[in-house]
């Protein structure tokens, strides 16, 4: 599963980074997300974007508790920045 899990990796930094390189700074993650879920998915990947992922807290089930920008191939996460700077918020937010 690591050899996987690192090949997702490297496809998944590489297309974001040729993005990144092509496209530049200041759109709309949303913009960033859509094109990336179509590079992995042509490097053939399968990829779920804005997927729901519910929340349990002392017996609540908050359905849409969180939502991750991308899921590749069913156990990666890649959740996507847009902004100038990254603050501790965003970290926990991976965490989480």
């Amino acid at each position: 599963m690591t050899e996987e899990l690192e090949g997702i990796a490297r496809d998944v930094v590489d297309a974001a980074m040729k993005l990144q390189m092509a496209l530049g700074p200041g759109l709309l993650e949303s913009v960033y997300t859509v094109l990336l879920e179509k590079k992995l998915t042509e490097r053939g990947h399968a990829v779920e974007r804005e997927k729901a992922i519910p929340v349990v807290f002392e017996g609540v089930q908050f359905e849409m508790g969180f939502r991750a920008d991308l899921i590749v191939d069913g156990c990666f996460i890649v959740e996507l920045k847009s902004v100038e700077r990254l603050a501790p918020v965003h970290a926990e937010q991976l965490l989480t």
